[in-house]
């Protein structure tokens, strides 16, 4: 009952055009003086608060601000000229630099957003050039950017693991998996698309030009190995990675490059800074939602309900995509994270679906949301750095939709895609 009110007065409220931590906000307020007045406004507010206190979340703003100043930098640049070295001679080539070079992006970024708007600029030129069509380009461009959410380090991974209590660590090396495979479903398609087409293959550069073309993308490199590496070796936490990599960023870009100065870095931050309160005044919301989902005892109703109708984790899951697939088509996903996790992760548990393989379906879910129209989140982001209808983007988007649907299927039934690596590493 409490769910369905909270659900259905969040429903109007959005069609009604409110801003969505109001949609987040107001019905978690009502839900409050008509289920559980007795609980003291102080209390309410503490929720609020404790929604953004955790130490876990301080990576959020730590790698908006690295993101940005790489995309307004050389280190982007620099990473999407050693992948196109690398594999601009396949056939497709072009596409296939684009999927890498988000991957690449979005290995030191976090975000499908940011990774839209810096590899926008500088690729879909080429694409276009290269012979692929306006439509394809755009679809591509928009859909590869989703790899960034999975390839680590991810900010929804943080913050699924901030709510779940999931090792973000075992989350990001899930998604490395995870993330591979749905670049690989990408090149795949790229591959079709570049025979049908007739797109020609460029010239493939030699092992000397690609050192050369290594060598001076070393300062960019060494974003990911001080990410990454740190992480998996365990020398630092995936926080202090977040703070380092802006440090990092700040020398390469200031100092190595000198492609800005002061200026300019503190735009940027003042950029990220406005990112970063929209995230977090989600994020305590949410919180305000969680705990009224968990006092109504909604996931017990939940398991109840799936006992009694002896549905299994076969069926929970395919629930969950759907429940996902509708909220991205019309939310944005960090408020789909927010307002469905809380009820359905201990539904997950209690049906064995692992934490950390629950988390790479939801993932995958929210992804796939940054693209679905009409409300994808990338698909504005595209359309506004590239000056292009957002019909025409949705247009080239549906193909890539699809492939992201088998992908989703595939990690959903096969858990050992999702947990091989954490495995792998941490045992």
């Amino acid at each position: 009952m409490i769910l369905i009110a909270i659900l259905a007065l969040a429903v109007l409220l959005l069609v009604a055009g409110f801003e969505m931590f109001l949609v987040l906000g107001i019905p978690s307020l009502v839900t409050k003086e008509a289920f559980f007045a007795s609980i003291p406004d102080p209390a309410v507010v503490q929720k609020i608060l404790g929604g953004v206190d955790h130490s876990t979340l301080l990576a959020i703003p730590f790698f908006i601000l690295a993101a940005n100043l790489m995309g307004s930098g050389q280190i982007a640049a620099q990473l999407i000229g050693l992948v196109r070295s690398l594999v601009g001679h396949t056939s497709g080539g072009m596409g296939h630099t684009v999927i890498g070079g988000s991957m690449a992006f979005g290995s030191v970024s976090g975000s499908a957003p940011a990774t839209v708007a810096a590899m926008g600029r500088m690729v879909y030129p080429e694409m276009r050039k290269s012979g692929f069509s306006d439509r394809f380009s755009l679809g591509l461009l928009v859909a590869s950017a989703e790899t960034a959410l999975l390839i680590p380090p991810s900010i929804t991974f943080i913050i699924y693991g901030w709510m779940t209590g999931t090792s973000i660590a075992r989350l990001f090396a899930g998604g490395l998996a995870v993330g591979l495979l749905l670049g690989l479903a990408f090149a795949i398609y790229v591959s079709i698309e570049a025979r049908r087409s007739g797109i020609e293959t460029s010239a493939r550069k030699g092992w000397g030009e690609r050192l050369r073309t290594m060598r001076s993308a070393g300062w960019a490199l060494g974003m990911p190995v001080i990410i990454l590496g740190g992480i998996y070796s365990g020398f630092v936490t995936p926080t202090e990675a977040a703070a380092v990599s802006v440090v990092y960023a700040i020398f390469v870009e200031m100092v190595v490059y000198r492609n800005f100065g002061l200026r300019e870095l503190a735009r940027i931050t003042e950029q990220s800074a406005l990112a970063t309160t929209i995230i977090f005044i989600l994020l305590a919301m949410g919180g305000l939602v969680s705990f009224y989902v968990t006092l109504a005892q909604v996931p017990q109703q939940i398991i109840a309900f799936l006992e009694a109708t002896g549905a299994g984790p076969v069926q929970f899951l395919l629930v969950v995509n759907i429940c996902f697939l509708i909220a991205g088509m019309f939310i944005d996903p960090n408020s789909a994270l927010l307002i469905l996790v809380p009820p359905l992760f201990p539904v997950a548990t209690s049906l064995g679906v692992d934490p950390v393989h629950f988390g790479m379906i939801v993932t995958l879910n929210i992804s796939l949301g940054m693209i679905t129209p009409p409300f994808g989140l990338d698909i504005f982001v595209a359309s506004s750095t590239l000056g292009k209808r957002v019909l025409d983007i949705i247009a080239g988007v549906w193909p890539f939709v699809v492939v992201n649907l088998i992908v989703l299927l595939i990690v959903t039934y096969v858990p050992e895609i999702s947990l091989f690596v954490p495995r792998l590493i941490f045992g």
